[in-house]
């Protein structure tokens, strides 16, 4: 039985799939990349600053974002605040695990530093799964 692109833009099928990464460390960064491309992924964009990471979330277009909790010592918060009204997900990828993350984001997948192969393809599948506003 063959799937329609609609019916295969609703489930969480991760393939082909558009990521806009905001990471700040270069060895993290390219991780990520490689990563993603094993789970034939697109990376559409890469920010490692707060500002550019802040007008890419308000105009790019891709499906899931990965967000690291703290971009050289600034906290992402904001970025995932633009995200939601835009009605994107998002996954925020920390050292600190949930804790990090405010009550507010709660229900964003968390990537915990250091992660594995596994552990990315189920945080970008549960963001993908998220009931969201748009």
């Amino acid at each position: 039985m063959m799937q329609t692109t609609e019916s295969k833009r609703m489930d969480t099928s991760i393939e082909g799939r558009r990521i806009f990464v905001v990471e700040d460390e270069s060895v993290i960064t390219m991780l990520l990349q490689d990563m993603l491309e094993e789970l034939n992924c697109e990376v559409v964009s890469l920010a490692s600053r707060f500002q550019d990471a802040l007008d890419k979330a308000k105009t790019l277009s891709f499906e899931v974002a990965i967000l690291d909790v703290n971009l050289n010592g600034q906290r992402t918060f904001p970025i995932a605040e633009a995200l939601t009204e835009r009605g994107l997900p998002f996954i925020f990828a920390t050292g600190y695990g949930a804790a990090a993350v405010p009550e507010t984001f709660r229900d964003a997948p968390v990537l915990q530093k250091p992660f594995r192969l596994a552990d990315l393809e189920r945080a970008v599948r549960n963001a993908l799964a998220a009931p969201r506003n748009a």
